[in-house]
C-alpha cells in the first residue's frame, strides 16, 4: 500500500469523495433524511472549508514555498504561522468541512460516512508520508511544530463543532 503514498492529489479525492456521495445517495433514496436548514449549514461548512484551506495556500505563498502535497521534498521553508498556529493541515480540515458541507447539503444518511475514510485516507497516504519529510528536513523544529499544534485541529476546537453537528443530525433524524 505504501504505492499509494502521496500519488492521488488530494482535491482529486476530495472530487472522487463528493462523487462517491453523489451516487450514494442517486441509489439509495430511501434513506433521505430532513435536515433542518440544511443548505445554510452546508453553506456554512463549505465557506468556512473554503476560507481554512485559502489561509493555508496563503499560509504557503507567503513562505515561499510548494502547496503540492505530492512533492513535500520541494518544500523550502517550515510553515508554522497564520492558520498553522492551530492546525498542521488546514488545507485537509479545509478540504474535510467542504466535504461536511456537500453531505449536509445531500440530506442523505450516508455520505457522513465517507467523511472518516477522507480523514483515514489521507492520514495514512499523505499526511504520514509528507511528516517524515518534515521530520528529516527540519528536524528539531519539526518536533517542537508537532509537540504545540496538532495534526488536524485542537480539540477545544472540534468539540463544540461536533456537539452542535451531531445535536443536528440527531434532531433531524429523530425529526425523520
Amino acid at each position: 500500500m505504501q504505492w499509494l503514498e502521496l500519488r492521488l492529489p488530494p482535491v482529486a479525492l476530495v472530487i472522487i469523495l463528493a462523487g462517491a456521495m453523489w451516487l450514494l445517495v442517486a441509489v439509495n433514496p430511501a434513506l433521505a433524511i430532513v435536515l433542518p436548514a440544511a443548505v445554510a449549514v452546508a453553506t456554512v461548512c463549505a465557506l468556512a472549508g473554503a476560507a481554512v484551506a485559502l489561509l493555508g495556500v496563503y499560509a504557503f505563498k507567503q513562505a515561499r514555498t510548494t502547496v503540492d502535497p505530492r512533492n513535500p521534498d520541494k518544500a523550502e521553508a517550515l510553515v508554522v504561522a497564520g492558520i498553522y498556529r492551530l492546525s498542521r493541515n488546514p488545507m485537509y480540515l479545509g478540504f474535510l468541512l467542504l466535504l461536511l458541507g456537500f453531505a449536509c447539503y445531500m440530506q442523505h444518511m450516508l455520505p457522513f460516512l465517507l467523511l472518516p475514510l477522507f480523514v483515514l485516507y489521507i492520514n495514512r497516504f499523505q499526511i504520514r508520508p509528507e511528516e517524515r519529510y518534515m521530520q528529516q528536513k527540519f528536524a528539531a523544529d519539526f518536533s517542537a511544530y508537532c509537540a504545540k499544534v496538532p495534526r488536524w485541529l485542537a480539540l477545544q476546537f472540534w468539540l463544540p463543532g461536533l456537539l452542535l453537528l451531531s445535536g443536528y443530525i440527531l434532531l433531524a433524524v429523530c425529526l425523520f
